[in-house]
């Protein structure tokens, strides 16, 4: 493991301890950790449970590290829908899209809200980032892609990147969000 790497899990778990202080984290294969609460989902859900595993494993491969964090949080005797992980220190939602502009454009804004959701939820907890990760199934351009997110984060001021893998070219590509809505202007 590279110094990078490790700081980088260091900070993975330090924000996923964090937000959930009480859960206990599961490793289940290298640079991936579950909270217990969620394991569940692998024997309820099995199709979804793969695919988020298929998600993160792109990322992991690569040297990061990644926290599935639980999948619903009770705040106030509601329960809200959590964002997926914490990956490299960042939280990241996970999704993946086999449709057009039109369906990434509204995974992404879904994406991002359960992101700001989260951080407007742990205001004591300095979270500097939000993050999307999308698994494109279809066949758009990386220009498309660009000018598609770039479109959706326009009066936003929030860091973050926006984490596209290319399933059909098997490239992945990291964008921050600063360099996306200079495209627009």
């Amino acid at each position: 493991m590279t110094p990078e790497q490790r700081l980088n899990a260091e900070k993975s778990l330090a924000l996923a301890t964090a937000l959930f202080p009480f859960e206990e984290w599961i490793p289940v294969e290298p640079n991936i950790w579950v909270a217990k609460r969620r394991l569940a989902e692998q024997y309820q859900e099995p199709k979804k449970w793969e695919k988020e595993m298929t998600q993160v494993r792109i990322l992991t491969c690569r040297g990061s590290t990644a926290y599935f964090l639980p999948e619903d949080e009770k705040k106030d005797g509601k329960i809200k829908t959590c964002v997926d992980t914490v990956i490299d220190g960042e939280l990241v939602e996970l999704k993946t899209i086999t449709g057009n502009r039109k369906t990434m454009g509204t995974a992404f804004k879904q994406g991002f809200k359960q992101g700001m959701a989260i951080r407007q939820d742990h205001p004591e907890i300095p979270i500097p980032t939000n993050s999307v990760f999308i698994r494109l199934l279809s066949d758009l351009s990386i220009g498309s892609v660009k000018a598609k997110i770039a479109g959706e984060l326009k009066d936003r001021t929030e860091n973050g990147s926006f984490i596209c893998y290319f399933e059909h070219t098997e490239e992945l590509h990291i964008w921050a969000y600063e360099e996306l809505r200079y495209i627009i202007g």
